[in-house]
Parts: C-alpha cells; sequence; structure tokens
C-alpha cells in the first residue's frame, strides 16, 4: 500500500483504461494499419475454421507445433534471408528466451543502455556476465568489447529503439564481425517499416545475414497481430528449441493469431511500395509541420515533467485524439509518443502536430 501511494505521488501510477473507440489513435505501435483491416481479419477467420485444431494446446514441444507455425517460419525465413526460424509467444518471451540461454558461463553480454525492457529483465539472470554500453554508442561498445577477452562476445541491440525512434548505428554491426561476437537485433519495431521491401534495419543497411546474426521481431505491431519470431543459423534455432525455457515451457503460439500474422506479411511482400509510399507521406507531414526528419514512425516529443505529460494527453483526448504518455522511470525523460501509424489519416496527423 505505502509503495503504491508513492508511486501515485510520484505521477508514475499506471492501471489499464479502456479509451473511447472515436479517438483518432497516434498511440499504438499498429504500424501499418492492420488492425483496423477487416478483410485481412476476415481471411484469417476463413483459413483458421476449418483446422479441426483451434486452440494450440501444449507447448511446441509437446504437441503444440502447428502447420500454420511452420508456414510462418518459412514464409520469415524466405523474406529475411536467415537460415532457421522459430515462433514464440511474444516478444518479451522471445528476448528472454534469447538472453537466459545463450548467455553460458563464460561469456559476455553487451547490451545497449536503452535496450527493451524484457531483455533487461532477462540480464538479471546473468550475474556478473553483462556489461551494458551507453546508448547508441559504438565508440564506447568498442572499448568494453576490447577490454573482455577470456569468452565468446554477445552484443544486443534494436532495429529502432522503441522511445526514441533512432535507428541502431551502423557501426556496430561492424563491431560484431570485428569481434567474433553474436548479434541480437531486436527489430519489434524496425521490421514492417525500415527498408524497401519493409524487412528492418537488415534491409535498411543492405546487411546480409550470417550466421553471428540473430533477429527477433514481434508480429503485434507492424504485423498486425500476436506473438513473435526468433530468425537466426539452424544451429542457433536448434539450441533454443533445447535450451531456451520461455520456449520449451511455454504454450505455443495462437492459431488464429499466427494466420493472422501470416496473411498480413504477405500482403506487404506482395505490394510493399504500396505500404512505403504512405509511410513517406506521413513522414513528409512531420517535417512539413515540425521539421524533423523522421527515419522511423516513431515521433518523441519531450515534456516538462511527469504530470505535465499526463495533462496534455488528457488534453488531446479532449480534442479527440490519443497519444502514448510515456513516464519516467520507462523513460529518463518524459515524453508523448507520436505514432504516425498507416491507420490514421494524414489530414489528421497534421491538424494534430499543429496542437504541439
Amino acid at each position: 500500500q505505502n509503495e503504491l501511494k508513492a508511486l501515485k505521488k510520484a505521477e508514475r501510477f499506471r492501471q489499464r483504461q479502456i479509451f473511447d473507440e472515436n479517438l483518432i489513435d497516434f498511440a499504438s505501435n499498429d504500424y501499418l494499419g492492420f488492425a483496423n483491416d477487416k478483410k485481412q481479419f476476415k481471411k484469417a477467420f476463413e483459413w483458421v475454421k476449418d483446422f479441426d485444431t483451434h486452440s494450440p494446446k501444449a507447448s511446441m514441444l509437446v504437441n503444440g507445433y502447428h502447420e500454420l507455425h511452420q508456414g510462418l517460419e518459412k514464409i520469415l525465413t524466405n523474406l529475411n534471408g536467415f537460415e532457421e526460424g522459430i515462433v514464440v509467444g511474444s516478444g518479451f518471451l522471445a528476448n528472454m528466451a534469447l538472453i537466459e540461454s545463450l548467455v553460458r558461463k563464460k561469456d559476455m553480454l553487451f547490451i545497449d543502455e536503452d535496450y527493451h525492457a524484457s531483455g533487461m529483465m532477462a540480464t538479471k539472470l546473468l550475474g556478473d556476465r553483462v556489461v551494458t554500453f551507453r546508448h547508441n554508442d559504438p565508440e564506447d561498445l568498442k572499448e568494453k568489447l576490447q577490454a573482455f577477452d577470456n569468452g565468446r562476445k554477445i552484443i544486443a541491440v534494436e532495429g529502432v529503439y522503441s522511445m526514441s525512434g533512432e535507428l541502431c548505428n551502423r557501426d556496430i554491426f561492424n563491431l560484431a564481425d570485428e569481434h567474433e561476437a553474436l548479434l541480437i537485433v531486436d527489430e519489434a519495431h524496425s521490421a514492417g517499416v525500415l527498408g524497401e521491401n519493409l524487412l528492418g534495419i537488415f534491409e535498411y543497411y543492405d546487411i546480409e545475414p550470417k550466421d553471428n546474426h540473430i533477429k527477433m521481431g514481434t508480429l503485434g505491431k507492424a504485423y498486425g497481430s500476436y506473438g513473435a519470431y526468433i530468425l537466426a543459423s539452424a544451429e542457433i534455432i536448434s539450441f533454443l528449441e533445447n535450451r531456451a525455457k520461455p520456449i520449451i515451457y511455454s504454450t505455443a503460439p495462437s492459431i488464429f493469431d499466427t494466420a493472422l500474422a501470416l496473411g498480413n506479411i504477405s500482403k506487404i511482400a506482395n505490394n510493399p511500395k504500396s505500404f512505403t509510399d504512405k509511410i513517406k507521406e506521413r513522414q513528409a507531414v512531420v517535417k512539413k509541420v515540425t521539421g524533423i526528419q523522421m527515419e522511423s514512425l516513431i515521433l518523441p516529443i519531450p515534456i516538462e515533467d511527469n504530470a505535465m505529460t499526463q495533462r496534455l494527453q488528457q488534453a488531446l483526448i479532449l480534442k479527440g485524439y490519443l497519444v502514448g504518455a510515456i513516464r519516467q522511470p520507462t523513460v529518463n525523460k518524459p515524453i508523448l509518443r507520436v505514432i504516425p501509424r498507416l491507420g490514421s489519416s494524414k489530414k489528421a496527423l497534421k491538424k494534430l502536430l499543429n496542437h504541439f
């Protein structure tokens, strides 16, 4: 009770809330607008209804592995140029799976200080086998890599950082090669947003996946569904099947959500330009109104303090707009996070931005 009182006093208290569906959504991670695509929903339903099994039933290592899971893994590996893939229940579980299983006794994990909370939580299991480096700073990472020479090195970064919208520094990929390190790239906010075919940071930087590369992505953001996936070498995927507790002991991903993701990813792959054009149009609106050149679809607006962040969010709600109010300790400094998603119009985006 005292802790809850302290959170309220510090303007850090959280609670679930059902927002008015009439609000224009600039808060969600539904980058491509699939959340409102009724045709894609109906296609997935028609696909799933004819299967004898509609529930995943069990872990994929028992009998929860379905042909739709396998199909999604294949399309993701083929599109992204990786050898193997595995679907996972959520992005949180995927990060936990990678970090708790891959970092062995003599290894060292080098992780960006602004990495997703799921990854940071997983590092708590590692003891002294983890080093954080300054956010998106290849020079700091290089120094720390050079200071460790006793075992395998593993680097963890994000393709697009979820609170700032910054892209991972290209030099970090080079450092991973130079130091023969495994590189985990969390593409939760870059897959479906970056690259000519919207495949993410690897495509954006024209980097061909190698055996030391691991790509983790989610299905609940640009891909408009729920779940996650990990792409890597066949050896790493096999290792995860045998050692990653969040994969071994979690129920397999939802059959319907897997079908929905398959349909949405196929739609993107069949006509990526229709999506990239719309992304560029919204980035152009942001540039014209604010002068900010976006590289991703995340626009952070710094706010003075937590209380002001919440007040401004409520003021925008009264005007019909929903934006994310991101407070400390999630971020060092509070922000309103605006997502110029394709499901909301350019006209509405312009009107929203004119309020700042």
